[in-house]
């Protein structure tokens, strides 16, 4: 199956129509995945796309079991309310499970060596604590993955749509990226997040279409992570097939039609990272994951759409938030999109300071392992273990890198 896409489609419906046939798919989609002699639920974030997949659910099958995980020691990271308003709106059997913080961190050992190779999406932490609690009620979850990357629900997806429409916000980014890389960033606060996007922002306006599309898909700019590695480490890599490899990546990404960023997504990030992240996640519970906006006829559907019924100046995944406006509730409509994130960098410092330190980033490992350079790996635990913010999922990379070299090597 091979996406079809061309840019600058014109659909023969406008844009009420083409609600019309996004509601009309997605409930076949859905209806056909209910399908099951074993017990079924769905998953529940309180985000539109589980939001929406629960709503047609219910449409088709009573008491429906619903599931969502939050974070009892983290506000800023919790989200469960909303998902109780959609549970509540349409009479699911809601299951909440509320971590605190040693639950998370004692699922790193339990689920790591679930790998075969290294991951380093930090958010198949909870997810596999969800696979795992949901497990012991149902067989089998639907889920709401997928429509981001078909309908342009991610912050880099605004990101990406304001730098090519440009004006005095892009200008005035571009301009003080000096000032901006000296504020606060982590993704634990709401103003440290605001000004970590806002510096990504202001380089990725400085680039091209492509390097642009490069450097929102990575966890450090690609001169910045070559420089992570020991000269010798650097000489073992292949250029060219590097090179080769990131070529056919972004062969589609022409700075022509924004839906060539979706594209790319969905042919690199979705297989890769978040379809790979449930799999993994849910199949070591013995638990199987379905996906209604993944039905080919949505996906086709997704990209015969025109840019502007996806996003526009204030809003993501546009259409599908309209479909659904007089559907669910409307406090969803005014929901930060955090992602779903992880509270790592307070346990880095605490309960994980022993792994981290003394194992996985000790001096004389690092020094006998050879592919880190040492003076770079040293000044990263200063920053973890200090006071200055810095980017937990940048370190979970590499702490989850570490791990499967110990356990494989």
């Amino acid at each position: 199956y091979q996406i079809p896409y061309s840019p600058f489609p014109k659909p023969s419906f406008n844009y009420q129509e083409a609600q019309n046939q996004l509601l009309s798919l997605l409930e076949d989609s859905v209806k056909s995945r209910l399908i099951a002699d074993v017990p079924l639920g769905a998953f529940l974030s309180g985000g539109t796309d589980s939001s929406a997949v629960v709503a047609l659910a219910t449409r088709h099958t009573s008491h429906l079991k619903t599931f969502s995980i939050g974070f009892a020691d983290e506000p800023f990271f919790d989200e469960t309310r909303y998902a109780q308003m959609v549970a509540k709106k349409f009479k699911t059997e809601h299951t909440v499970f509320s971590l605190k913080n040693e639950d998370l961190f004692e699922a790193i050992f339990q689920f790591l060596p679930f790998f075969g190779e290294p991951f380093a999406d930090s958010s198949a932490i909870p997810f596999y604590i969800l696979s795992q609690r949901t497990r012991q009620k149902i067989t089998v979850a639907l889920s709401g993955d997928g429509a981001d990357e078909i309908f342009g629900g991610y912050n880099k997806y605004q990101g990406e749509y304001t730098i090519r429409k440009g004006g005095f916000a892009v200008n005035f980014l571009k301009n003080n990226i000096n000032f901006l890389e000296k504020l606060p960033q982590s993704r634990g606060g709401f103003w440290t997040n605001k000004f970590r996007q806002a510096n990504r922002l202001a380089k990725a306006a400085n680039l091209s279409a492509q390097e642009r599309y490069w450097f929102l898909s990575s966890f450090l700019p690609e001169k910045q992570a070559f420089g992570i590695f020991t000269e010798k480490t650097q000489n073992l890599i292949d250029q060219e097939i590097y090179q080769k490899r990131k070529k056919e990546i972004l062969q589609t990404i022409e700075n022509q039609d924004f839906s060539e960023v979706l594209l790319a997504d969905s042919k690199l990030v979705l297989p890769n990272d978040m379809l790979h992240k449930v799999d993994m996640a849910s199949m070591a519970n013995s638990l199987e994951v379905r996906v209604p906006f993944l039905d080919y006829r949505m996906v086709n559907f997704a990209f015969s759409l025109p840019t502007e019924f996806k996003i526009d100046d204030k809003h993501k995944k546009k259409i599908l938030k309209d479909a659904f406006r007089q559907i669910l509730p409307s406090e969803l409509y005014s929901r930060p999109k955090h992602g779903f994130d992880v509270p790592l960098a307070k346990g880095y410092k605490t309960v994980l300071r022993n792994w981290i330190e003394k194992e996985l980033l000790a001096d004389d490992f690092i020094a006998n392992q050879g592919i880190f350079d040492l003076p770079y790996i040293q000044n990263l635990k200063k920053t973890i273990f200090g006071n200055t913010p810095f980017d937990q999922n940048h370190v979970w990379a590499i702490l989850v890198f570490q791990a499967w070299w110990k356990r494989i090597f």
